[in-house]
């Protein structure tokens, strides 16, 4: 059996965090569907599934040809009223011949293939990139987002600048009844990430959407703690304007960084060999603790600037 997905993940585009109650309102995007909404460990919301009829080619990397017809299931998050992601996930399995459209609508989240399916070669070619005439779930989850983005609740004046990443995702079912989950995940480019599971029979696509979902995210505050980062020590500006550049992570970021806090038991063994190599945990602390030095650093360097000039203007005793 054969998964696909696919995130994106973006800083929501308003000048403060959305409480709760804006949170579900923003993504209140199929009418008479409620929004899911949770406190702890963190503000978490999530949207009704938005469904996406397809009848097309399915990528591979053999380049056969190999049509699929389904419904693909996309869902909004927001979490800790600062972050927005929007999440795709489709399951491939053999089908023999078309059906009626109100049988794969009936079957939300399940694509059936017209032909023999390869999962190993459908799995390669998705994760290679969308050609365009194959399956889009870069379109589809792009639309939903941008959808979410344009609200008329948000104000557009985000406190920083952050790119938009993707996460593009194939998991595979080792049918063993004890195997264990695994992950390979590569950095194809500064915004994308592809990720190849294996997991157990036991785990439910939902639960591994759900993982995928939190390492996007996580990805993602280290992709813009890192970009930051970057232009911070390539660019020589005034020191107010270093610190400017610097703060609003510490004020809107840092408190979201829990990784595995909503990944499911079984999945977060894949998330401890995450923490290992390339080791995402250590790599956020070093980040974190290099900006705060550079803030404190660039503080001293303003009061010492401050007291000179008080010094200097001082009259001289008669």
């Amino acid at each position: 059996m054969l998964t696909v997905g696919e995130v994106h993940t973006s800083l929501l585009q308003h000048s403060t965090a959305l409480a709760q109650e804006q949170s579900s309102e923003v993504l209140n995007l199929v009418e008479g569907e409620a929004v899911l909404t949770s406190r702890r460990p963190s503000l978490y919301a999530v949207s009704p599934d938005l469904r996406t009829g397809v009848d097309c080619w399915l990528p591979s990397a053999k380049n056969r040809q190999l049509r699929g017809v389904g419904a693909v299931v996309t869902r909004a998050v927001i979490t800790g009223g600062r972050i927005v992601q929007s999440s795709s996930i489709v399951q491939v399995v053999a089908g023999e011949r078309r059906r009626p459209w109100s049988h794969y609508l009936a079957n939300p989240g399940v694509l059936e293939t017209v032909g023999k399916l390869d999962a190993a070669d459908l799995a390669g070619g998705f994760r290679l990139g969308n050609a365009a005439d194959v399956l889009n779930l870069e379109a589809i989850t792009g639309r939903v987002l941008d959808g979410v983005q344009m609200s008329d609740l948000l104000d557009r004046r985000p406190p920083l600048r952050a790119a938009r990443t993707r996460l593009r995702w194939t998991a595979q079912v080792d049918q063993r009844p004890q195997a264990a989950g695994s992950a390979v995940v590569t950095v194809d480019t500064p915004t994308l990430r592809t990720v190849e599971l294996v997991v157990g029979p036991q785990d439910v696509p939902a639960a591994v959407a759900g993982l995928c979902e939190d390492l996007a995210l996580h990805d993602w505050l280290l992709t813009t703690l890192s970009a930051l980062m970057e232009v911070a020590v390539t660019r020589a500006v005034p020191t107010r304007e270093h610190i400017e550049r610097l703060r609003p992570v510490l004020e809107h970021l840092l408190h979201l960084w829990l990784p595995g806090a909503r990944v499911d038991p079984r999945l977060r063994l894949i998330w401890d060999k995450l923490e290992q190599v390339p080791g995402f945990s250590r790599q956020w602390k070093s980040s974190v603790n290099w900006i705060r030095d550079q803030i404190s650093v660039a503080n001293m360097a303003l009061l010492r600037d401050l007291a000179d000039r008080v010094e200097i203007t001082q009259p001289c005793p008669r």
